[in-house]
């Protein structure tokens, strides 16, 4: 919707600045403004200015932006590495559920001597297995599982972050994209400024210092135009990287808003999100869990473990059998050590869980608030601002053109529609990079 509540002071300025041309160029615009015409008939004679709430135009093929989170997932080597440690840790579990494996034993004496009766051959086959006490296997299951658990929730962190990185440079590429087309579209719209000018000093009605001021400006529309084309450059190259592509494509473009949508939660339900679903969080509880198993498991390793043996004897043409208990005496070794460390790990873990919960909610409430300002601002600029600043220009330039705006009004009023396109344009990204980190602080998809 555009707001007129300052036409007439753009009228005013127009007014004022036949005031400062040729009196040929006074009459001009005078007749134009005897005809009927306002500030609104100004801005609808002029070309319109580009606007940078319209999403840029899209190479075929285009991806966007759940695409690009999709193929990053399944060829991002930082997240196919993580997956494979997930598994490698996983088979920890069947080796912690493994018994102790029982011990065979054979001897013989005599065997290369001829037997008699004083010195007869002997054969020894025993079996001996060492048995667990104080359910050994079992805490080291628990601890394994704990393990798997804690670092499956490392993994989802891992994508979480993965996935930040890749929305991140997902709106930088589409944000580069939006500044280049605006670039381009205005610096094509001030080159006819310029020739228009030109045609006005050959004609007289131009001064040559005011045509110079006019075509100086110029460098700086081109400057706006190089700058844009590196940064869609890099931006798009760090995005493929983050998308596991090994070599860059220049062909590679992506399509999406660039006016970002509301968030409809409120901070207390992001809250509760990120506190249900952050996988760091979780990773820290699971860690305390393993600890709490690990603790368990350094005391259960101070109990004796007995060892238990059979055995079979033929000595000569006598066969008997027989048994030895082993029980191991832990007078000194009582796993001490290792039971402190534990005592002393759980504790830290513990601590660590608190802190986690403490910057999960540091972390909701810093995004929150850079989305409600950086909203504001946004929504200000695509309600207000930028259709005032398109109006302002319009008139400025139409009045330009037809000598009835001094040159100096009219830069002013090209830098200060530049400067509200370019601030627009911030705004919105940064309200995207503010959703962008809500999205990762809750761990959720908070704008797909």
């Amino acid at each position: 919707m555009r707001l007129h509540s300052f036409a007439p002071l753009s009228l005013v300025a127009v007014t004022l600045g036949l005031a400062l041309t040729s009196p040929f160029a006074h009459a001009q615009a005078s007749a134009s403004i005897s005809a009927g015409s306002d500030s609104a008939s100004y801005a609808a004679a002029a070309t319109p200015a580009a606007d940078p709430r319209t999403p840029p135009p899209a190479k075929p093929g285009a991806l966007t932006l759940q695409q690009v989170v999709d193929r990053a997932h399944l060829n991002n080597p930082t997240l196919l590495s993580a997956e494979q440690n997930l598994r490698s840790v996983r088979a920890q579990e069947i080796q912690a559920a493994v018994r102790v494996n029982p011990t065979l034993g054979v001897t013989g004496q005599n065997v290369n001597i001829d037997a008699d009766a004083n010195n007869p051959f002997a054969y020894t086959v025993s079996v001996s297995r060492l048995f667990e006490r104080g359910n050994k296997r079992g805490y080291r299951l628990d601890t394994a599982r704990a393990t798997t658990a804690m670092t499956a929730a490392q993994l989802q962190d891992t994508i979480r972050q993965t996935e930040l990185a890749v929305r991140q440079a997902f709106t930088t590429m589409l944000i580069a994209k939006e500044a280049l087309q605006l670039s381009q579209a205005q610096l094509k719209d001030f080159r006819h400024e310029v020739e228009i000018g030109h045609d006005r000093y050959t004609a007289g009605d131009l001064g040559k210092l005011d045509f110079e001021r006019l075509d100086l400006q110029l460098g700086s529309f081109e400057s706006d135009e190089q700058n844009a084309e590196i940064n869609i450059e890099q931006a798009s190259d760090t995005l493929q990287t983050l998308m596991g592509v090994a070599s860059p494509s220049p062909d590679f473009d992506v399509i999406g808003a660039i006016v970002p949508p509301p968030i409809t939660q409120t901070r207390e339900q992001l809250l509760a999100l990120a506190q249900q679903q952050r996988p760091d969080l979780l990773a820290a509880q699971a860690a305390v869990r393993q600890s709490d198993a690990a603790l368990k498991l350094a005391f259960a390793n101070g109990t004796t473990d007995p060892t238990l043996e059979m055995e079979y004897d033929r000595t000569g043409p006598q066969n008997s059998f027989g048994f030895q208990a082993f029980v191991p005496l832990r007078i000194f070794d009582r796993n001490q050590g290792n039971k402190e460390t534990a005592r002393l790990t759980t504790n830290a873990t513990r601590l660590t869980e608190t802190a986690m919960l403490n910057q999960v909610g540091s972390d909701v409430s810093q995004a929150w608030s850079a989305y409600i300002h950086a909203k504001v601002l946004s929504s200000r600029f695509g309600d207000h601002y930028l259709d005032e600043s398109a109006d302002v220009l319009a008139i400025a330039r139409y009045a330009f053109d037809h000598g009835g705006l001094a040159l100096i009004d009219y830069l002013d009023a090209l830098r200060d529609a530049r400067s509200s396109t370019s601030n627009a344009l911030n705004a919105y990204s940064q309200t995207w990079m503010a959703i962008h980190q809500l999205s990762a602080a809750t761990a959720s998809d908070l704008a797909p």
